[in-house]
């Protein structure tokens, strides 16, 4: 997805959690083209008086490989500081971007209102409180809405035939999104909070598919496929989002 108004006439490029900012240039040449430099930078290069919604279609039509490309150079740039749990940071809840509002308050609460993430507390200082309040707000509503879609996903999928409902356990993983056993248990990284519903859900389906097909044979695939038919647009979104 394309928004403009950007600062400098520019553009935003959203591609899963991703935002990059671009700009298109119009110059003396015969074809449109899109480079990503390894300094984390999108640039366009359009023949003059081609047509801008022509040339933002392209964009976004190249959307995933733009994606691929800013994920590898991102592999190099500096480690991102550790999280200081102060008002202005940046956090990702699925798929939308919030900033951290920190206040001081007799009672202690974190809540989402608007575009921010308020939390509350006796000592906005206290770096180390303030981290477990934003961290058991994640992990209250990731149990929530994992339940809540673990239900409708395995309802949904009639060509399962599950007879009970897996067991959810949600915790933290280092580099799955879901897994499941034999026995019918399935465990959701609370990472996974961070990505839009329909990525969530893609998970879900797939766990549940393997309680039936315990590998990734064609088999497998044909079964997910027939729960979800779309799956492959989802796994690319999911692809997009990044490890922190």
């Amino acid at each position: 997805m394309i928004e403009n108004g950007q600062s400098g006439g520019g553009y935003l490029l959203t591609h899963g959690a991703l935002q990059i900012p671009f700009q298109v240039k119009f110059g003396d040449r015969r074809q449109l083209t899109i480079h990503v430099h390894p300094e984390l930078r999108l640039e366009v290069l359009a023949p003059a008086g081609r047509d801008i919604d022509r040339v933002l279609k392209r964009v976004d039509a190249r959307a995933g490989w733009i994606a691929k490309q800013w994920r590898y150079f991102e592999q190099y740039q500096p480690v991102s500081p550790p999280r200081q749990y102060v008002s202005g940071e940046t956090y990702v809840y699925l798929g939308r971007q919030y900033r951290l509002k920190v206040t001081k308050h007799r009672e202690s609460s974190a809540r989402l209102i608007g575009r921010f993430l308020h939390v509350r507390h006796a000592d906005k200082h206290d770096r180390g409180a303030i981290e477990r309040l934003v961290t058991d707000w994640f992990r209250e509503h990731a149990v929530r809405i994992f339940e809540k879609h673990l239900h409708t996903c395995r309802t949904g999928c009639k060509s399962l035939a599950l007879r009970k409902a897996p067991r959810l356990t949600v915790r933290q993983m280092t580099r799955r999104w879901g897994s499941c056993t034999k026995s019918g248990n399935i465990s959701l990284n609370v990472e996974l909070i961070k990505t839009p519903i329909q990525c969530i859900d893609y998970v879900i389906v797939h766990e549940l598919c393997h309680l039936k097909v315990h590998n990734h044979s064609p088999a497998f695939y044909q079964l997910l496929s027939q729960c979800m038919p779309d799956w492959q647009k989802r796994k690319a979104r999911l692809d997009s989002f990044r490890w922190e």
